[in-house]
């Protein structure tokens, strides 16, 4: 399984309240963690340790959180040797978790408005050389659509996971197998409001409109939604006994979908291996301590029989 990510890095500065304060007020009573964060380090990570080879593209500041990311990366197995250093700061990412798990995050994005088409032609060696290719959003958008363009044109399959949503360019539909938005960012794909009530099934029928690949509608605690070119079918939720922090629960699933359809899983399968992914991650505080191997995977597959 070789998979190629182009994505983003950032330090996750985590403080974990009560509830999160409104406007204008100062809380007390907050744990302070700091870590590795950025969807597509996130990403990356997860596919290495569920068995993938991992080739990673992003963009880093010259300071101590990138310095700390190359050590993750070479802690964790993944090949970072075309992960670009700028003079910008490496991303940051402020993240509050109230006691129900639930987290809001403000991002500064620093060293990834650095990242260029440019770096991404000189990392077409892995794409091509990739089974799948995974892009993600907190990066240029001119850089994701021209990671999915040229992933086809080298004929490697690409998954999309479209967070924080943005609108695509019209063309960039046709470079994308598999997409996994959330159901917020479906509503942003779609030109609606991410806040309104539009149902998943009306979500996947808009989306429908514009674009003929793989639909993998992620629906936090109620599962998922698949419409594979019209055949349409739910994936349950994998259960957890108590849930404890959200973050990074779509980029374990992303990761864990990527590596399944690697491998070859039949799409119920290779979605439901990544719904155990991210149900493992919601029970363990912050990112990379919560992302599984493959044994975390399987024993939740097996008690949720």
């Amino acid at each position: 399984m070789k998979i190629a990510v182009v994505g983003s890095y950032g330090a996750g500065l985590t403080m974990r309240v009560p509830r999160a304060p409104v406007a204008g007020e100062t809380l007390t009573g907050g744990v302070f963690a700091s870590g590795h964060g950025g969807k597509g380090s996130n990403q990356a990570v997860g596919a290495a340790r569920l068995g993938a080879e991992v080739a990673f593209l992003t963009a880093i500041g010259r300071d101590q959180f990138g310095a700390a990311a190359r050590r993750l990366w070479a802690d964790e197995g993944v090949d970072a040797a075309q992960v670009r250093d700028t003079d910008a700061a490496t991303m940051v990412g402020f993240i509050i978790v109230d006691d129900q798990g639930e987290n809001r995050i403000a991002i500064a994005p620093g060293a990834l408005d650095e990242l260029t088409p440019a770096d991404v032609e000189a990392f077409a060696g892995r794409i091509a050389e990739a089974d799948l290719v995974v892009v993600s959003l907190e990066i240029p958008l001119p850089v994701a659509t021209a990671a999915l363009r040229i992933a086809r044109e080298h004929g490697t399959r690409t998954l999309l996971n479209p967070a924080p949503a943005a609108q695509l360019p019209a063309e960039a539909w046709d470079w994308i197998d598999v997409l996994t938005p959330n159901s917020s960012e479906a509503r942003v794909l779609t030109g609606g409001d991410p806040e309104d009530e539009t149902s998943p099934e009306e979500l996947l029928d808009l989306l429908r409109r514009q674009y003929t690949g793989t639909i993998v509608l992620t629906l936090g605690s109620e599962g998922a939604i698949v419409d594979d070119a019209g055949d349409r079918f739910r994936v349950e939720p994998v259960r957890v006994s108590d849930v404890v922090d959200t973050t990074g629960a779509g980029d374990s699933f992303t990761a864990a979908l990527a590596v399944a359809l690697s491998r070859g899983d039949a799409l119920p399968d290779a979605v439901r291996f990544a719904a155990a992914a991210g149900a493992h991650t919601v029970g363990i505080a912050e990112v990379i301590p919560a992302l599984p191997r493959p044994d975390d995977v399987a024993a939740l597959l097996r008690s949720d029989r």
